[in-house]
Order: C-alpha cells, then structure tokens, then sequence
C-alpha cells in the first residue's frame, strides 16, 4: 500500500484505499458487512495532504452511496453537529432518510451547561434532524475499560452515567441511550432493510447471475487437453471448408450470407469465384491487347493526333523511301513525339526533317514492350525476317515458328501478373475466411502462420506451371485446331473480295449506274493483280502468322485458366486447413497453435467461482 511511516516509507500518503476484511464464519453469524471508514478530514496539514483528504472522502462516498448501506454518522457532541460532514453527505446520498442513524459520541467531554444542547439534538429536536433519530452513546474512560472487563458491566456503568446529574434532568428517551438500544434499534432497522431490499437483492444476483454465465460464454472454447484442441480446430477447419466451398462454388447465399455481403458497386473480395472470373475475362482481354509484340495500330490515347499527321507523314515518308533517304524502320527503333516533329503545323511536311524514320508512330507500352506499326510495315517486316532461300514472291513457312515466338514475347509477362494478382485475391480471401472463424487473435495469428506455407507452395506449382506452358509455346506451332485454315481462307478471301471491288470501281469509275460486262470487269481484276511478288509473299506471310497466332492466343489464355489458376491456385483451396490437417498436428503444434492463454484460463475459473457463490447465495434467499 505504501503507507506513510510503514517501515522505512516517510512519503507515501497517511491512507490507501485498499480494504482490510476480517471475515467471521458461523452458523448464527448476520448476513451484512460492517465498515469502519476513516474519519472526515477537513483541511489538509502537514500530516495530512490534501491528496489524503481526498482519498478519504473519495473512500467514504464509494460506501454510502449505495443505497443499501446503512449510515451510521458518528459525531461528537463537542462540535457544531449540524456543519460536520458526515452530516451533510448524509444528506446528499440519503435525502430520504431512511438509512442514516445519528450517533452523538463523547458527552463526557463537552463544557458544563451544554447538555441541554446535547440532549435537545438526541431527542432529534435540534436544528439538525435525522429520519432516524439519534443515539448518545459514552465510551468508557480508561480507568473504566481497567474496571469493567466485560460488556455488560460497560453498559451498566454507561446506563448509570446518564441516570446521574446532570444528565437526569434532561429527561432523555430511555430508548435512544446506550449501546444496548442502538444494537436493538439496529437489529430491528437491519430487519426491515432486509426485508425491504430483499426482493431487489434477489432480482441483483439473478441479474448477476445472467451476466456471469454471458461472460463464460463469451469466452474463448475450454480446451484443457490435446483431445478437447483437436477437437477445437477440427472443428473451425470443418467452418473453413464450408465458407471456402461455397465461394469456389459461387454459392453466396448460404448460412453464411453476411460474410459474402458487397456493397453493390464491386465485386466483394469474399465472392471468390465471381472475382476469378471477372480476373480471368480482364487476362483474357489484356492479352488480346498487350500479347502482340507488334501490334498494327495506334496507342488508344494518341490515336487522335497520329490521324491528324498521318497523311502528310505518309506522304513524305513515301518520298523518302523512293529517295533511298529511309532505312527500315526495324533497324533503327526510335519513338516518335509531338515535341520530335518539325513545324508549327500538323501540316507541314516532313519529307526533309531529317527525322529518324518512324513509320507514323511506333510507342513502347508503360508495362509491357509493345510496339504499334501499320499493316503495310507489319507485312514489310513478315516478309523480310522470315525469308530464306525460296525464290521470290514465296515466304519460307519454317521460319514463321521464330516469327511466331517473337509477336508472343509479351505472353509470359501478361500471365505471370495475372497469376499474382490472382494468388494475392486468395490470399486475401483465406484471410478473410479464418478471420471469420472469431478467434483469439494469437490463434488467428498461428493458424494464418500453419497455413502460409501451403499458399506459396501452392504459388509456386502456379509458376512452375505457367513456365512450363510458356516453354511449350517456345516450340514448333503445332495445332488441329481447323480455325487455323478457316482463319487463313477468311484471310484470302478478304483479300479476294478487296481487289474485287477495286476492280467494279475501275471498271464504273464514275459510278454512273451503267450496264458493265464480264469483259469490263475481267479487265479490270487483271489490271489489278499484283505483280510485285514481293508484296504477295508479305501478305501470305502475315495471314499465316495472324491466323496462327489467334488460335494459339485463344488455346494459352484457357490453359492458364484452366491449368494453372484453377488446377494449381483455386482447386482443393479448402484443403489448406482441414480437418485432415489438424489431425496431423502433433502435440506440441496443437499446444503451439490453439492453447489457452494463462490469463483466460484464471478469467474462467473466477466468474465459474462467482457465478457458484451467486447460485449458493441465491438458494440460500430462497430458503
């Protein structure tokens, strides 16, 4: 406690509030309490702080504001009654008045000629009155305690003293002098505040009772032995299992419904299978956008301001190129900006800048290193990367593979991420799922630690096959699928009915509606065939490449959803905590991972005690 003057302490207060109970056992003992409080300090001094003064009162309010405590207020007669405090906080917490019992102590020691004072505000006629009454009471003096040793002969000198002068005279209620009565008084007072606060006692300790038994169930599981933490965790893996079935089955309104809620805007991480597919659709779409290592076209947001100096740049690249003044454009890679181009004006040409030969605007992706080219480049580049030793007009279809594997470069950097964000999904998801499960947190915190390993295991076989599925695509194309040939056909035909309507434009050029003749037309398609044989090879050599290149897209986009996200990342997910593993938990790891804490366990055995005493208490008001 720290007590002032307690052993070798000389600065800790003069009063603690901690409480010193003396417990009396015994088959006739009373059911109460009897508090000897501190008396009431007024003003601080120098023994007595005003930090003491007010753990005093703060010690005396806790106990008579309860209201069922019976006041006894202690004063002495020596003093102005009616300002001490006691008085007026009995006033304060009991305004009714009936709980509080006034006791006027030491009349022996007051000046001569006050006891009709005295015996006016025992006859609770003064100023000051009490509901109750008061009592006036004499201690015996010291040379008293020598001579009467016991309590009777104590109450009979105190009964002789206020039949004496001058206290005789006083006439005083026999019934409010002397320690007998008061014990009377009090024994009938205790009675009817018994009987009175009864009823609401027994409601209090039901109430308690109740409150006792929500804390137990509250607490964690009781898990004493290996058997009982088996259980335990069999028992949340079996909870594991059916949340994490129901989300790789899409099936969000079972028993669980709350824990797959969303907001209504976004898919909810909780709703596993409906995340993979919205995963899965934006891969799919990201690989047919960012695969291609050369891509005709333009990049989304500058396709505006390339329309608007794509004719004039054509113009003047053409000039360049029969000039020989420009070199292909596959040997000297360069990006092309607005702050790169000569002039003032979108219009002006660029035939003598001196410019880098860019073909209209070649820009590498932020994430992946794409390059946009047009048609006829794409063609130029088939062609001359894939020739051999073939005569002219035809394209070598062996070295197609290396022009294959070349455009698919982006592929494995595509999927790989896709694979990550995929993992980090379930990751987050199973998270969520043990979270769910209410735990302690240090069980939370093991179980997540157990089952981290199997997740990056499960990570790992993702990537090893992803490597494996890339590898392949690095061989010779191989494929039965027939739209390879459909997409080739579609490829000649769209070139076929190209040149055919080229050809009714030569043949009507000026559109006029008039009869024209197979002859007309046979001319026109024979004025139109190509005779550069190179630029036939160039277009066979894309269609092959594009034709290829589609169904082997297609066919690696599913095989990574198929055999890697959902054979190696989703499927058996429920696996990682499940009972099987918990019965492989050896001793030591079921301590390690679903033990109780010391502290919980001595919460348990207190409110098992407290909610014991209550239902004894409560029998016993029964009876």
């Amino acid at each position: 406690m720290g007590l002032r003057d307690y052993g070798d302490n000389d600065e800790g207060p003069a009063f603690a509030e901690d409480v010193l109970r003396i417990r009396i056992l015994g088959p006739s003992g009373l059911h109460l309490s009897i508090v000897d409080l501190p008396g009431l300090i007024t003003f601080a001094s120098e023994d007595q702080t005003e930090a003491d003064v007010q753990t005093v009162h703060r010690m005396v309010d806790s106990y008579v504001e309860k209201p069922r405590t019976i006041i006894l207020a202690v004063v002495q007669a020596g003093n102005d009654i009616a300002n001490q405090s006691i008085i007026r906080k009995s006033k304060t917490f009991d305004r009714a008045g009936q709980r509080t019992v006034g006791i006027i102590t030491k009349p022996d020691l007051i000046n001569e000629g006050a006891e009709g004072n005295i015996a006016t505000l025992a006859k609770n006629q003064g100023t000051t009155k009490l509901k109750l009454g008061f009592f006036l009471l004499k201690n015996p003096s010291p040379k008293e305690r020598e001579s009467a040793s016991t309590p009777k002969m104590r109450s009979e000198e105190e009964l002789r003293y206020f039949m004496s002068c001058p206290w005789k005279d006083q006439k005083l209620e026999p019934g409010r002098v002397g320690i007998d009565k008061l014990k009377t008084f009090l024994q009938n007072l205790l009675d009817q505040h018994i009987e009175k606060e009864l009823p609401k006692v027994r409601d209090q300790i039901k109430a308690m009772i109740r409150s006792t038994e929500q804390d137990i169930v509250l607490l964690p599981p009781e898990r004493p032995t290996t058997s009982y933490l088996r259980m335990f965790l069999s028992d949340l893996a079996m909870q594991y299992n059916h949340l994490t079935t129901a989300a790789l089955n899409g099936d969000y309104q079972t028993s669980h419904a709350t824990f797959f809620t969303t907001d209504g805007i976004r898919i909810g991480p909780t709703r596993l299978r409906a995340l993979i597919h919205s995963l899965n659709t934006s891969f799919s779409d990201r690989m047919r956008d960012k695969g291609q290592k050369l891509k005709m076209g333009y990049p989304s947001d500058t396709e505006a301001w390339v329309n608007s100096i794509g004719p004039v740049y054509r113009a003047g690249r053409k000039k360049k190129v029969a000039k020989g003044l420009a070199e292909p454009w596959w040997g000297a890679w360069a990006n092309l900006t607005e702050e790169d181009l000569p002039g003032t004006t979108p219009g002006e040409p660029l035939e003598d800048s001196g410019q880098p030969d860019v073909v209209e605007f070649i820009q590498s992706s932020s994430d992946v290193d794409q390059k946009f080219v047009t048609e006829a480049e794409m063609k130029t580049w088939v062609y001359m990367t894939t020739r051999g030793r073939e005569l002219p007009g035809n394209y070598n279809p062996v070295l197609l593979t290396a022009l294959f594997h070349q455009q698919s470069v982006p592929w494995q950097h595509v999927a790989s991420e896709h694979v990550e964000i995929v993992h980090t999904s379930i990751v987050s998801f199973v998270q969520k799922a043990i979270a769910q499960l209410r735990l302690e947190e240090h069980v939370l915190a093991e179980i997540k630690e157990s089952i981290e390993p199997r997740l990056q295991e499960r990570k790992q076989r993702a990537e090893d096959a992803l490597m494996q599925l890339c590898t392949d695509e690095r061989q010779q194309p191989i494929t039965y699928n027939h739209y390879y040939i459909d997409n080739v056909q579609k490829s000649r035909l769209d070139s076929t009915q190209k040149m055919i309507e080229q050809a009714m434009v030569k043949a009507d050029p000026d559109q006029g509606g008039a009869i024209v003749t197979a002859e007309a037309i046979l001319s026109a398609i024979r004025r139109n065939i190509t005779v550069n044989m190179d630029e036939q090879a160039c277009s066979e050599a894309l269609d092959g490449l594009n034709a290829y290149y589609k169904v082997a897209l297609k066919s690696f986009v599913d095989n990574v959803c198929k055999q890697v996200v959902e054979r190696h990342l989703l499927r058996d997910l429920q696996d990682i905590f499940s009972p099987k593993t918990v019965a492989m938990y050896t001793d030591e790891e079921l301590e390690r991972i679903a033990g109780e804490k010391p502290d919980v366990m001595d919460t348990r055995k207190e409110l098992r005690e407290q909610l014991h005493n209550l239902k004894a208490g409560l029998e016993d008001l029964r009876k």
